[in-house]
């Protein structure tokens, strides 16, 4: 994974977990941070109109705080990176929208893994006898439940099956745990297990910064994993 051209970066969430995150790797990798958005310094900025002459943002927030963002940003729009989960279909419109103004990538797992893991269900459409269930785990803090990324699998899953009925995703929430998402496919012989363990939350904030190089050379456009990765 390379990082190409040298961005100034604006963080939205700063403060959190996945904020300081970002703030490490985009610091390892050479970019510079122009600003840093959170809960002491928000309102400021939504005040003020200031974008610090940020070429991308990337946000790891809350959907209100993204909400509330986009309002101010569409009337100075520049490239946005959002790996916020627990958004409505009204958040998402609201991207949509702000997405034809500048471009817009939007996922709820920024790694890599997840991606290639959400590619190999494809499989799963010669095999439609199979029974399935999709489980995660996450850290005793996480609050949506099920996660944005089990979500998306569990999507993957469905359009590979088409229109069959098929059981939510089981969640866990214990310890401090990065992210677990595993597929099990059954049948009466045999049982067919994936699996994606996150090890660290530096890998979210390393796609999420691949996913902002990558997504900067458009004008406008709403973009997800499918699109960076072809699947």
């Amino acid at each position: 994974m390379t990082t190409g051209k040298k961005m100034r970066i604006g963080i939205i969430g700063s403060s959190g977990r996945m904020g300081q995150e970002v703030h490490a790797a985009a610091k390892a990798s050479g970019h510079k941070i122009v600003i840093e958005l959170n809960s002491k310094n928000f309102s400021s900025f939504l005040k003020n109109k200031n974008n610090a002459e940020v070429d991308v943002w990337v946000d790891f927030s809350k959907p209100n705080v993204l909400e509330a963002f986009l309002e101010q940003a569409s009337k100075n729009p520049v490239p946005i990176v959002s790996g916020t989960t627990g958004l409505t279909s009204e958040h998402m419109n609201q991207l949509k929208k702000y997405s034809k103004k500048a471009p817009v990538f939007w996922s709820p797992n920024m790694s890599v893994g997840v991606a290639l893991v959400a590619k190999m269900f494809e499989v799963f459409s010669f095999f439609p006898e199979f029974d399935f269930q999709i489980d995660e785990t996450h850290h005793k803090h996480k609050k949506d439940k099920p996660s944005g990324t089990a979500i998306f699998l569990q999507e993957k899953l469905s359009a590979v099956l088409g229109k069959r009925n098929l059981p939510g995703p089981l969640s866990i929430r214990g310890g401090g745990v990065f992210g677990i998402h595993r597929l099990q496919a059954f049948s009466e012989e045999e049982v067919i297990s994936i699996e994606h363990v996150a090890l660290n939350r530096k890998v979210f904030a390393k796609g999420a910064l691949w996913a902002a190089q990558w997504v900067m050379q458009y004008k406008s456009g709403f973009f997800e994993m499918k699109d960076l990765f072809k699947i």
